[in-house]
């Protein structure tokens, strides 16, 4: 359904109950989508646990190759979850926090409206 001013109706307007615009929502759902594959959660997870690391580094005890292990950091890259730094000739990967704790937040939001909605339903089974 469109405005008076041509535009949908939900452009630019907030999701119930969460924070940020419809934007932000897409922008989330590419984070999540990036994390939705095993191997790079895991590069996710090795980066918190070592800061910046090298693609040597991230590639060394798998079976993944570099090309690969590069392919999967630019996913997450474009969904804004970690960045490169050049430190001489060597390239860096290190985490994105603002968009963990982004990421973090929306699933805490999600988490505390479904904790209302099980108590709605509950109140609603036990009127029965």
């Amino acid at each position: 359904m469109s405005s008076r001013s041509g535009e949908p109706k939900s452009a630019g307007r907030r999701d119930a109950g969460l924070h940020g615009t419809v934007r932000s929502s897409e922008t989330l759902a590419n984070v999540f989508a990036a994390l939705g594959d095993p191997t790079r959660l895991k590069l996710v997870a090795v980066l918190c646990a070592g800061g910046a690391l090298s693609i040597a580094q991230l590639t060394a005890n798998t079976d993944i190759s570099r090309q690969g292990v590069t392919k999967h950091l630019q996913v997450l890259a474009d969904a804004g979850l970690v960045r490169d730094l050049k430190l001489g000739r060597e390239r860096l990967w290190q985490l994105e926090p603002e968009q963990i704790e982004e990421a973090k937040r929306t699933l805490d939001i999600i988490g505390r409206q479904w904790e209302v909605a099980l108590g709605r339903l509950k109140t609603f089974a036990e009127k029965r």
